[in-house]
Order: C-alpha cells, then structure tokens, then sequence
C-alpha cells in the first residue's frame, strides 16, 4: 500500500497498515496522502459494471469483498433537477460505497474484530460488508434506532450494541472500544478511506453526462462523507483537466440541527460549539457536532456554494412527494429535495443530440422501506425516525 494516513490539522502521518484510527497528537480524523490517476472515459464502457471502475482513482483496487455496488440511476424530477438513485444499493444506501472500501480495507489487515457506529445505514452497510469479507463485526447504535435497521444488522451476523443517549453518546463509546488492541475502526467519519469511496458519487455522474457534471450538486450533510466525497472527485476530475467547470455545492441541513449552517451564515471556519441535539425526522444528518466540520465549510465556501435548511413540514411534503412520483425514500433522503424542489426551474440545458442536461443533482439516499413515511405532525413518535 503507497498510500498514508495525514492528519490535516496538524501534519502527523501513519502508516494504512496500522490500526491507529484517528492522529495520536490532536485526535483528530485521518486524510489520506493519495494520488488519483485521470480515469479514461472512453474506455469505461468495457469495465465491471461497480464503482470499482473507476480504479485509477481508488486508493484500493481488485476487490475481494464487493457486492456490485454503486452504479446507479440518473432519472430526472424536473426537466433541470434530476434524482440519483443511491438507495438502490446492496444494503439500499449510499453508505455502501464508503462501507466497502472499509471492509475490504480491513480483510486486508486482518484485525482481531471490526466496530463501527451508526444511527442506521452506516452500521447495515459495514455488517453486510464485513459478512462478505468475513470479518467479525460490532455495531454500535443509539436505543432508539429503527427496529427495521438493527434487524438488518444482526442478519449480517454483526453484534449489536444499543448505546443509551444520541447519536454523539454512541460515537463516544464506540471509540472508547476503537482503543482497544486488534480493534480495526471501521469509522465513516474518521477514516478517510470512506470519503474516496463516496466520491465514486461524482465519478458516476460525470461518466453519465458524458464528461460533464450538473451545474449545482445539492448533498444533505450530517457528518459530510458524501459531500466531502463530492468535494474531493471535483477536485481530481479538475486537477486532470477532465471537466471544464466545477460545480457548486449545496449543502442540506434539518432546521432542528444544523451546526454547520449556522456557522457557515456566521462566517466562522469551524464550529463555536455543538448544537443542541434536537429530535428531527431527518435523524441521519442530525449530527450535534462533525468532526470534520471545518472541511466542510471550507469545501462549500471553495465551491461558491451555501447551505439551506429544511423544516419537519418539508422533510414530509417532500418524502410524499418524492413518493407520488414512484420513489419511496426515508425522510433523511428527501432532505435535498425539500431544500430545491419549491425552486426547481423548468429551465433547461440540452447537449448536442437535444437531451436535456440536468444543472441540479439531488441524491436519494436510503430507501423507505427500512423506516416506513414520517409520522404525521403531532403524532406521537414525530421526530424520532431513524434514518441514516
């Protein structure tokens, strides 16, 4: 393995082969000291039909433990807003393509145990890919994660451990157990393994559009896998000069938690505090306080973008709405098109053959089926759904 763990904040390196989850010195999340080679578009037709076609831009390449993962859907809302289809994956979310490089990083390691933590979909996809790679495998959760999604986990023979408290308590005790010898942490947030394999996101869009991308990216931002991901595609597609413009990010919050979006309206680099943590049906990026929040303001400001905020009321217009339209996704996965969908311009672009571009690109993340629609407001449980 060429590539190694970085700290950004205050330069320490490790080696992959190591089970050192975050920089010893400040604690802080792992980048990786890698570089991309320019994927060829005209050669991509012939490749295996996964996200691990893309191999000169992955950090890991001839894959034991893939699931044919990635690849999916473009299909358009509007005639400029078009809908990725990310929650037709193996464990159906787009965890899966951080989860995989994780997993598959891990069987190469061989460690005694694997843990992860989660508020849902993270834990189903490392479960799953670790029963393929056949690791053994804890996931921690909040009490009050979706029944539907901790009946996922054990399936895939991981161990389940239900942590008392938010989702902040889970992660603190999942680290706890991280320091334990022989203990491989199969952290979405803290290794930076994840967000190379998100980024695949970008590679698809750009290979579907034929060498271009959407001229606005719109992403829902928890802890930023994905639109770190998005951040970082952007940047190797630009430096190999295989698009013309970069696109601007949007990044999506709930209104009841939104740490990153108030510091971003604030004009501050990172967070001051952590925000309350709020009930909110869009619990999969209700995260009180990102360990990476300051590379994610950093990427929306370079990008020229912003973040928009969505309330409880959108979140379910929205998951009805998206439903109506034959796409039944979790609350946490309409976030994006409640931030755009009352500002969708019927306005398009159109390529040389006359068929419309999208220059807006919205992710569905997590398909419906693993929480059922959001609670009506003032039933009893509103707020409280489980999602990515």
């Amino acid at each position: 393995m060429t590539a190694m763990y970085v700290c950004p904040a205050d330069g320490t390196r490790s080696p992959v082969d190591s089970l050192v989850w975050c920089c010893p010195v400040c604690r802080g999340p792992w980048d990786l000291d890698f570089e991309a080679s320019p994927v060829p578009l005209k050669s991509l037709s012939s490749r295996v039909d996964s996200l691990w076609r893309y191999e000169e831009a992955l950090p890991l390449s001839a894959p034991v433990t893939t699931l044919g993962e990635g690849r999916t859907p473009l299909v358009p809302l509007t005639s400029s807003v078009h809908a990725k289809l990310d929650f037709l994956m193996p464990t159906l979310s787009f965890k899966d393509r951080g989860a995989v490089m994780l997993a598959e990083l891990a069987r190469r390691l061989g460690p005694e145990r694997v843990i992860a933590d989660s508020s849902g979909n993270a834990g189903t996809a490392i479960a799953a890919y670790c029963a393929r790679a056949g690791l053994p495998c804890t996931v921690y959760v909040p009490e009050a994660t979706s029944a539907k999604k901790t009946e996922q986990i054990r399936a895939h023979g991981a161990r389940l451990e239900r942590v008392p408290g938010d989702r902040e308590a889970t992660a603190r005790a999942a680290r706890a157990a991280a320091d334990e010898p022989g203990t491989f942490y199969a952290s979405h947030v803290h290794n930076p393994y994840f967000p190379h394999g998100t980024k695949t996101y970008v590679y698809e869009l750009w290979e579907d559009l034929g060498g271009r991308l959407p001229e606005t990216i719109v992403v829902p931002v928890g802890n930023g896998t994905l639109l770190l991901g998005a951040a970082l595609a952007i940047a190797e597609l630009s430096a190999h000069g295989l698009i013309d413009a970069r696109p601007t990010l949007i990044a999506v919050q709930a209104e009841a938690v939104s740490p990153l979006a108030t510091a971003f309206r604030a004009g501050a680099e990172e967070l001051d505090a952590p925000a309350e943590s709020t009930p909110t049906l869009a619990e999969g990026i209700a995260i009180p306080n990102p360990p990476r929040a300051r590379q994610i303001l950093r990427a929306v400001r370079a990008s020229g973008g912003t973040f928009r905020t969505v309330t409880e009321d959108q979140l379910r217009a929205a998951q009805l709405d998206l439903a109506s339209r034959g796409l039944f996704v979790e609350s946490t996965a309409a976030a994006c098109w409640a931030a755009v969908r009352d500002r969708a311009d019927e306005d398009h672009r159109a390529d040389g053959a006359g068929r419309a571009v999208p220059s807006v690109v919205v992710p569905l993340c997590g398909a419906g089926a693993k929480t059922g629609l959001a609670p009506a407001a003032g039933t009893a449980g509103a707020g409280g759904q489980s999602a990515q």
